[in-house]
């Protein structure tokens, strides 16, 4: 009888007859070189060396990558819309929706731990809080989503720190939307282009009306009108990502508190409510 580990090596053998391929790799740098794959494959760290926590490490360490190039398309973004040019950077808002798909199915994956598989690890997490991603919270500043109280949690970082205060006390990319309205002529009030930064922006009735000519003259206006369903796009996904982060957070520990002191699921459904961009949520009622 023949072996079957050897026919599995001539049948593997035989499937790379005639390719070429590099195979000294004494002064050549490898895929795993590249990549930096032993860095990245031993950060998986177990504290208490239960099953599932591999997954929640993973699941949680993955979303963090993802957020990475989301804040890296959406930093390249905001000089394009600065500057009107707004072709390349429709390119990069497909790529942030994309990765919003990724986001929304890491959701998925993780509701394959029950809440007996999570309560088994949750002691060994301490204090710590998706909470206190401060990828997840430049996301959100980046956006227009600001709250200055939220940065307490990185006072222990002075570049964390440093760096959201940035990104808190400059416009954030739907205030460039609007300034660039404002350059091409839209009557915008100059309590919308001229203000403190830092603060959540209200809605305002002139931006809305700017919005209402922009969709109802949209062959005139085409860039910006393409804009703004991408803006629409991601606000759209933002919120279903926070509705499916609160599903599974009440899936796995009910109404239990977070690890990170918030009030947990009912603190994540306050969030759902936010509206990133409300002119034009509110547009759609006047047209």
């Amino acid at each position: 009888m023949a072996d079957p580990k050897n026919s599995g090596m001539a049948e593997l053998e035989g499937r790379l007859a005639g390719e070429k391929f590099h195979a000294d790799f004494r002064d050549r740098m490898t895929y795993g070189d590249y990549l930096q794959l032993d860095r990245i494959l031993n950060s998986q760290s177990l504290v208490t060396g239960t099953h599932d926590e591999m997954l929640f490490i993973t699941i949680h360490q993955a979303k963090e990558l993802w957020m990475k190039l989301m804040i890296h398309e959406l930093e390249a973004a905001v000089p394009l819309i600065q500057k009107g040019e707004l072709r390349p950077a429709f390119k990069m808002f497909a790529r942030v929706k994309r990765i919003f798909d990724n986001l929304l199915q890491s959701w998925a994956i993780l509701n394959t731990m029950t809440p007996s598989d999570y309560m088994r690890f949750r002691d060994g997490l301490g204090s710590s809080s998706g909470f206190q991603s401060y990828q997840y919270r430049s996301i959100e500043f980046i956006l227009g989503n600001k709250n200055r109280a939220t940065m307490k949690v990185h006072e222990h970082r002075p570049d964390i720190y440093a760096r959201l205060t940035a990104l808190l006390e400059r416009p954030s990319l739907y205030d460039e939307a609007i300034i660039l309205m404002s350059k091409r002529g839209f009557a915008i009030d100059k309590a919308c282009v001229e203000r403190d930064w830092s603060q959540m922006r209200e809605p305002n009735d002139s931006v809305i009306a700017a919005w209402r000519r922009v969709y109802q003259e949209n062959e005139k206006h085409w860039d910006i009108y393409e804009l703004a369903e991408s803006l629409m796009d991601v606000d759209d996904l933002f919120q279903t990502w926070r509705f499916r982060h609160a599903n599974t957070v009440e899936r796995v520990i009910g109404s239990k508190r977070g690890t990170g002191g918030t009030s947990g699921a009912v603190y994540l459904r306050k969030q759902i409510e936010i509206r990133l961009f409300p002119e034009l949520w509110a547009v759609r009622t006047d047209l």
